[in-house]
């Protein structure tokens, strides 16, 4: 069956291992999403694979798949003694989310995953590496660190999957990466994953890439996806935090924004003091800390997560319903890379942006940069009706 038949193709049709898809069903997976369906064919056949699609769009299994699919072909009994498969993440959180999703398929085979990346014990990443792997998850710099040591080659790779190109130049891992690549050899397979193709991301595809299949499964203009909301409330800066509260009562899932560290901790304690549970992350907190928070927040044991925009950039969890920008975002870009926390994976989601009375100019530019600029922003109090749904709310007459 091919992708552009009129029924929707299952992981069997594309090719997936039937060891593979018996663990997708287990977990619920049954049917593709369309970057997979564009992509894994390709990258079963061997070709390098350019994928241009936003976070929560199915990217982690789009190379996942082929990759264990395409080692299952072997024997883990005649692996190398260094990893024939790697994933270049870029933040420890997406680097250990990574990791969750490969071991399952991995395992299934008998083939062995381990991720690496900075804020832990070395000495671990050490007697990690000493027995054979098979594919590995990592961080630039701390990979680039264990090369150095010999504790790792890159020499066996037949396959390297690049998540989140873009957000990984962006901050500034561009020559890691470049050099990372210059150490695999020409005959391995690579993947590449990224929201946007152009500047320096446009610079490793040309350097690195063989002739990729182009896979796109996004509008060229940057839009936002269909099933995602907006809205923006002007609130008054003593009344913000109770407008939180409100909006996160009424969700129940939410990740909400804040431009400093300091407003994260503030905001925590807040939020705190009106019985809402939801707790800071960000990188003044020790790596251990960061990924309890995380995984209480994935686990539903709080019901929102307050985040730097840096810190957030780890954060995947399907089924948050809510985004708050608590501080307005300073640009287009920034604004949809936090709006992608929700309606991922093909579920719905809500953005809601707190601009107070002296941000609306720059509110108002972010908002052309979008075409979103006949956007209304609407005045409210936390004690106003319209915060239990926003989503069906009537806004249009209350432009502030």
């Amino acid at each position: 069956m091919t992708p552009g038949a009129n029924l929707q193709p299952t992981f069997a049709d594309l090719g997936v291992d039937p060891r593979l898809v018996s663990v997708l069903e287990a977990d619920g997976i049954l049917a593709p999403f369309a970057i997979q369906i564009e992509s894994i064919p390709e990258s079963l056949a061997g070709r390098d694979v350019l994928g241009k699609a936003r976070t929560g769009s199915g990217k982690t299994l789009a190379f996942s798949l082929p990759i264990v699919s395409r080692l299952a072909e072997g024997s883990p009994e005649t692996r190398a003694r260094h990893p024939q498969a790697l994933v270049l993440a870029p933040t420890r959180e997406l680097a250990s989310q990574v990791t969750d999703v490969v071991s399952p398929l991995a395992d299934t085979i008998g083939f062995r995953t381990i991720s690496i990346y900075g804020g832990t014990n070395m000495k671990r990443d050490h007697q990690r590496l000493a027995e054979p792997v098979d594919i590995l998850v990592a961080t630039p710099g701390r990979l680039i660190d264990l090369i150095e040591q010999d504790e790792v080659s890159l020499e066996s790779l037949r396959f390297v999957a690049i998540d989140e190109a873009d957000r990984m130049c962006d901050l500034g891992f561009f020559p890691q990466v470049d050099w990372l690549l210059r150490q695999v050899g020409a005959d391995a397979q690579i993947m590449l994953f990224s929201a946007t193709l152009d500047g320096s991301v446009g610079q490793l595809v040309e350097r690195h890439l063989n002739n990729p299949t182009l896979v796109e499964v996004q509008s060229d203009d940057g839009e936002t996806v269909p099933d995602m909301e907006h809205r923006f409330l002007e609130v008054h800066h003593m009344d913000k935090a109770k407008v939180i509260a409100a909006l996160i009562e009424a969700s129940g899932r939410a990740i909400v924004f804040c431009r400093t560290k300091r407003n994260c901790d503030r905001l925590s304690r807040d939020l705190g003091e009106l019985g809402v549970n939801a707790p800071a992350i960000h990188s003044d907190l020790r790596q251990k800390m960061r990924e309890r928070t995380l995984s209480r927040f994935a686990n539903h044991e709080v019901p929102a997560l307050i985040a730097t925009d840096v810190a957030a950039r780890g954060i995947h969890v399907d089924d948050v319903t809510l985004v708050i920008h608590a501080d307005p975002a300073e640009n287009a870009k920034d604004y949809l890379h936090r709006s992608g926390r929700t309606a991922r994976a093909g579920a719905s989601g809500l953005v809601v942006t707190l601009i107070e009375w002296d941000q609306k100019a720059l509110m108002r530019v972010v908002l052309r940069e979008l075409s979103m600029q006949d956007s209304p922003i609407v005045r409210m109090f936390s004690n106003d009706p319209r915060l239990a749904d926003l989503t069906t709310a009537d806004l249009s007459q209350d432009d502030a």
